[in-house]
């Protein structure tokens, strides 16, 4: 059974090692002042992006296999916000087990609890495992996704 629970300082270098095997499955790189900034903006409660870890708890110590991080925003099609899953990963040797599925649930439930009227995510199109498990939790809207960067 997988648990899951929000992310604590004492997740760091659980969720690093995973934050640096997601880094590398989509083959990118980020700065150490970047990764440094987006951990401490996961546990400061006055900025808005929060996380999650999974765990399996088999062991007294449990071993982390997985995170996720979500945002909200407000939306021009809905008086709620909007909840952007920005970031899910899991431990290759543990996928299909569950654990995305459950990370998945417990971003949507802190979503419908926050009052947003829908969470949503992007994922690389030829990230064939995800996409199978997003097929069966949610619908492909059939978007195509665009983005431009700032620093050009």
């Amino acid at each position: 059974m997988t648990e899951i629970r929000a992310l604590a300082a004492a997740d760091h270098d659980a969720w690093l090692s995973l934050w640096r095997g997601y880094l590398e499955f989509y083959q990118a790189t980020v700065p150490d002042e970047q990764t440094d900034l987006t951990w401490n903006r996961l546990l400061d409660p006055q900025f808005p992006v929060w996380g999650a870890m999974a765990r399996v708890p088999s062991t007294a110590e449990g071993r982390t296999i997985g995170f996720v991080h979500w945002l909200t925003h407000p939306a021009t099609w809905s008086a709620g916000t909007y909840c952007y899953l920005e970031d899910l990963f899991v431990a290759p040797d543990t996928r299909g087990a569950g654990a995305g599925r459950a990370l998945i649930a417990h971003v949507e439930d802190w979503a419908r609890a926050h009052g947003s009227a829908k969470v949503y995510w992007l994922t690389h199109e030829t990230n064939s495992t995800a996409r199978a498990l997003y097929d069966r939790v949610a619908t492909h809207t059939g978007f195509v996704h665009y983005e431009m960067g700032l620093d050009r």
